[in-house]
Order: C-alpha cells, then sequence, then structure tokens
C-alpha cells in the first residue's frame, strides 16, 4: 500500500481498538518503526490521533465518536478512582445531572446510597446503575436514543432539562482544552451538555488525562465555568498549574 493507504489504515485500527503500538503496526504493515512514527506524527499534525509513549489513541471528531462499549475497556482504574473522587464532591447537592459516558456511570455508582438525591439524567446507563438505589429519584430525559452511547438527544432532553435548576452537574467531554474549552463531536450531544452547565449552580468535569488537549467539533463551556477538574496521575503538574490558574479546582488521583 502507499503512504496515504497505509496512514488510513492506522487511522482505522486506532479507531476500531481504541489505540495502536508503533510495534504492533510496524509488524502488522511490514514497515519500519520508525516509518510508523512519522505516519503518526502526520496524522498527530492533522488532528486525528494523539501520540503516548510507544503508540497513539484516535481523536474523537465529527466524524468519529467511540462507543460506550470501548470507552468501557479503556482506562478503568483511573476512571474508577476519578469516579470515587467526583462523588466525594458532592457535597450538600440534593439534584445532581450525571452526564453520558462511563466515568460518569461509575460516578454513578459511588454516590451515598443513604441519603436522597434527585438524578437527572440523558444515560440509560446511569439510569441503570441506579435504578435499585432506594433513596434516589431517577428523571430520564426523554428523546431520540444514540445507539453507541446509549444516551437521549435533541430537543425532547433540552426542553426536559431547561425546566430544572440542578444543584451539581458532573459533565463529561471528549476534549478540554484551555483554549477551547470542553468539546465533544456530535452538536446534538452539545445541546445536551450545554444546557446541564447552563442550568446547574455548581459544574464539575470529570475525565481521564487522555482528555487534556484535545479538541473535537462542538464546544459546550469554558474551562472557567467548572468548580472542579477531576483526573487522573497522568496529568502533568505543570498542566495541573495552567487549568487552576482559570479558576477551577484541579483534583488528581
Amino acid at each position: 500500500m502507499d503512504i496515504d493507504e497505509r496512514r488510513r489504515e492506522i487511522l482505522r485500527l486506532a479507531r476500531r481498538t481504541g489505540s495502536v503500538t508503533v510495534t504492533a503496526l510496524a509488524a502488522d504493515l511490514a514497515v519500519a518503526k520508525e516509518t510508523i512514527r512519522r505516519d503518526l506524527h502526520v496524522l498527530e499534525q492533522h488532528g486525528l490521533v494523539r501520540r503516548t509513549h510507544g503508540g497513539a489513541y484516535p481523536v474523537e471528531s465529527a466524524g468519529f465518536e467511540t462507543t460506550l462499549a470501548v470507552r468501557t475497556r479503556q482506562h478503568v482504574p483511573q476512571k474508577a478512582r476519578i469516579a470515587a473522587a467526583a462523588a466525594g464532591l458532592l457535597g450538600e447537592a440534593e439534584t445532581v445531572f450525571i452526564d453520558e459516558g462511563y466515568t460518569p456511570q461509575l460516578i454513578a455508582a459511588a454516590l451515598p446510597r443513604d441519603r436522597r438525591l434527585t438524578v437527572v439524567t440523558a444515560s440509560l446507563a446511569v439510569a441503570h446503575v441506579l435504578a435499585d438505589a432506594e433513596n434516589t429519584a431517577v428523571l430520564l430525559l426523554g428523546g431520540r436514543l444514540r445507539g453507541g452511547t446509549m444516551a437521549t438527544v435533541d430537543h425532547w432532553a433540552t426542553r426536559m432539562l431547561a425546566g430544572f435548576v440542578i444543584d451539581l452537574a458532573y459533565v463529561g467531554a471528549n476534549g478540554i482544552s484551555r483554549e477551547y474549552g470542553l468539546t465533544t463531536p456530535d452538536p446534538v450531544v452539545s445541546e445536551v451538555k450545554a444546557q446541564a452547565v447552563r442550568g446547574a449552580r455548581r459544574r464539575i468535569f470529570a475525565g481521564v488525562h487522555t482528555k487534556f488537549g484535545a479538541v473535537s467539533f462542538c464546544r459546550f463551556a469554558d474551562v472557567r465555568d467548572v468548580e472542579a477538574i477531576v483526573t487522573d496521575g497522568g496529568l502533568p503538574a505543570a498542566e495541573v498549574q495552567r487549568y487552576s490558574v482559570l479558576g477551577p479546582r484541579v483534583v488528581r488521583v
């Protein structure tokens, strides 16, 4: 295959599996590791992948978004720690919005069961986690169901959400950057997230370190809009300081 075909194949593999390594790609595509490194560099320059030590993972965009099934296999220990720490910031909140995604699903599981809460969510997975919680009332937003994320969208969801004043919103994003804020690939998902941010007194972003510096298609909030950022130890201390300067408290676990 030629250079363009090889790079398209690398991107296809990254999107199918969630990440790729230089060693495996060199073997599979029968080229030198240095060739693969150059390919990944070019793909990164085009905003299609983010390089890591020894490999890369795909950047979510208007044309590509990972499914919930893929997210449940990536960075699971880090996401579990993030969820526990984020749930610990609940404070006196009685009404809570929980976003779609795997980390928000883990946050739902980590919420206290010994106090009364009302949880608003577009996520069927979150609703399922909380379905047997005796002290938790779950309000599931209606709308069109996105099969990949198992969450509802469109005007039915945003209109229902617009009627609430919520104490605390746990929001996720496909990317967060100091310049472009919190972003996500799909405009209809962005609208739900933006409405949650508008309608909440407090907002907490929870996400793994690989989200930082990534930029997706639709911006729904600024870094200054959140009171806290909860992530894992993979985010460098220098970046923690840069995000803290913008206002949020940054918690690494």
